[in-house]
C-alpha cells in the first residue's frame, strides 16, 4: 500500500481570531497564529518529512473519510510518545495544528503529534452515533485509531504513550476514544467538553441540546456503565483522565464537568472525594482524586468566570506534564556545547525588548533554526524580528527568516523581540536549538 504525504507550510504569526462553533459553540480562541495553506503533495515511499506539518493519506480503514496530519519533530525519541489533538466544530487539523502549542512541545519534548481532520460540512467530530460510541462500530473513531496505527509502526512508536486531547467537539472526542479504545490511549485531556455517551442521539443529529446545556444527569456508577459498554468484557487497565471547564460556559454548561468527574473516577474505580484540592493559578481549583501528584489517575481543574474558550497559551505544557512527556528520565537530554546564546533585554514599567544572539560554537554550518525557550510567567510576546516566535508565552520557538536561516561554525545570527510582563522582566531560560540544548551568556 502507498502512502501519499503532503508537507503543510510552516506556522505564521498573526493576530488573535475567535470563530463560531457551527453557529453553536464558540471556537478554541486562535490566540497567536494563523492556520497554514496546504502545499501540493508529493509522493514518497517512507515517513513524514521532519519538522513540518504532512498530511497522510491511504494511513488504514477510514469510514468517514477523516484527513489525517502529522507532526515530526527533529528529533524525536527512542519509541516516541504519540499525541493526538483533536479540533474544535468548524476546525480542522492544520488550523488546530498553528492555534496550539503542542507542536512546539514536540519539538522540545521528541513526541510525535496527529491532527485528525474532519471532511463533513460541520467540521465536528460524530461524538453521538452508535457507530461511534462503540469500539470498531465505524465512524470517525476507528479513523482515528487507524492514525494512531500508522505512526506507532512508521515511527516504532511507544504503544504504551499513546494519549489525547482537544477542546469543545475535540474534547467530546477524546473522552469518546478513551471510552472505545482503553487499550490503546494511556490517557486523555478534555477542555470543555461532556462525559462520553452524553451526547447520544437517534435519527443522525449531531446536537443534543439536553446535554449541552448539562440536564444529563447520571450516578457514577451509570456514567462508567455507559464506558464500559463501548468495549464489552475488556478488563485491562483504563486511561488517565485530565479534565478542564470553565464555570461561565453556556455552550457545553458547566454541570458537563462534574459529570465527567463522576464518569472517570468511576471507571478508575475511584470514590467522589478528592485525594488533594488546591489552586495552581488565580481563579483555577484543581482536584485530583487516587493521588495527590501530577500522575493522579484522574484530575480536574475548574476555572472561575472562564467560557466555552477555555484552552488558554501554557496550558498545553499542563497537559503534556500530566501525560508525563516532558521529560522525567524518558527524554534523553542533549549535551550543551553546540551552540551558545547571549539575550539582553531592556524593560519599562509593563514591557520589554529583547535581543539574542545565538552563536554556533560547533564544527558543522547549521541550515536552517528552530530556537527553543522558555519565558518568565507573565511575559507575553507582542512582536518580533528577524524570527518567528510562537506561541507567544510559555514555551516557545523562535524559528529563522529566510535571510538568517544558515550559521555558520563560529559565526552568530540575532533576532528579537517586544514583550509586555506583569512585573517579571528577567530573561528568558533553557534554550535548545534545533533540539541540542545551549550555554546562555
Amino acid at each position: 500500500m502507498s502512502t501519499t504525504v503532503g508537507t503543510i507550510a510552516k506556522r505564521p504569526l498573526r493576530s488573535a481570531l475567535v470563530a463560531l462553533l457551527a453557529g453553536l459553540l464558540p471556537l478554541l480562541a486562535a490566540t497567536f497564529l494563523t492556520a497554514p495553506a496546504a502545499a501540493a503533495r508529493t509522493e514518497t515511499p517512507a515517513a513524514a518529512p521532519a519538522a513540518a506539518l504532512t498530511e497522510i493519506t491511504n494511513f488504514g480503514t477510514n469510514p468517514s473519510n477523516l484527513r489525517m496530519y502529522v507532526y515530526v519533530p527533529n528529533r524525536v525519541t527512542t519509541r516516541p510518545a504519540v499525541l493526538v489533538a483533536v479540533h474544535y466544530c468548524t476546525g480542522s487539523g492544520p488550523t488546530f495544528y498553528s492555534n496550539t502549542e503542542y507542536a512546539s512541545l514536540a519539538d522540545r519534548y521528541g513526541f510525535i503529534v496527529v491532527y485528525p481532520s474532519v471532511t463533513r460540512s460541520s467540521k465536528c467530530f460524530d461524538v453521538s452515533s452508535p457507530q461511534a460510541l462503540t469500539r470498531g462500530g465505524g465512524s470517525d473513531p476507528v479513523g482515528i485509531k487507524s492514525m494512531v496505527d500508522w505512526v506507532t509502526r512508521t515511527y516504532k512508536a511507544d504503544t504504551s504513550r499513546v494519549f489525547a486531547t482537544g477542546t469543545s467537539s475535540g474534547a467530546m472526542m477524546t473522552n469518546v476514544l478513551l471510552g472505545d479504545y482503553p487499550d490503546v490511549f494511556a490517557g486523555g485531556s478534555a477542555f470543555a467538553g461532556v462525559p462520553f455517551g452524553c451526547f447520544a442521539t437517534t435519527g443522525g443529529s449531531e446536537w443534543n441540546s439536553e446535554c449541552a446545556n448539562g440536564n444529563v444527569i447520571h450516578t457514577p456508577q451509570q456514567w462508567g456503565d455507559l464506558v464500559r459498554k463501548a468495549y464489552p468484557g475488556y478488563t485491562g487497565a483504563r486511561p488517565r483522565m485530565q479534565l478542564w471547564h470553565g464555570t461561565a460556559d453556556t455552550t457545553l454548561h458547566y454541570p458537563n464537568f462534574g459529570e465527567e468527574i463522576k464518569q472517570w473516577t468511576n471507571v478508575r474505580g475511584l470514590g467522589q472525594t478528592p485525594s488533594a484540592t488546591d489552586s495552581p493559578q488565580s481563579g483555577w481549583t484543581r482536584t485530583r482524586y487516587g493521588a495527590s501528584g501530577d500522575k493522579a489517575p484522574v484530575e480536574a481543574i475548574s476555572l472561575q468566570g472562564v467560557t466555552h474558550d477555555v484552552l488558554k497559551a501554557g496550558m498545553a505544557a499542563r497537559v503534556i506534564t500530566f501525560f508525563g512527556l516532558d521529560g522525567g528520565g524518558t527524554v534523553p537530554q542533549p549535551e550543551p556545547g553546540t551552540c551558545k546564546v547571549a539575550v539582553t533585554a531592556n524593560a519599562w514599567d509593563t514591557g520589554l525588548t529583547a535581543s539574542v544572539t545565538v552563536t554556533n560554537t560547533g564544527t558543522t554550518a547549521v541550515g536552517g533554526w528552530k530556537l527553543g525557550f522558555t519565558l518568565p510567567s507573565g511575559q507575553t510576546v507582542t512582536s518580533g524580528w528577524g524570527a518567528t516566535v510562537a506561541p507567544a508565552s510559555g514555551a516557545v520557538t523562535a524559528t529563522n527568516d529566510t535571510y538568517n536561516a544558515a550559521i555558520a561554525p563560529g559565526a552568530s545570527v540575532g533576532f528579537g523581540y517586544q514583550a509586555s510582563h506583569t512585573g517579571n522582566s528577567a530573561a528568558p531560560s533553557g534554550f535548545t536549538l534545533n533540539g541540542t540544548a545551549c550555554t546562555a551568556g
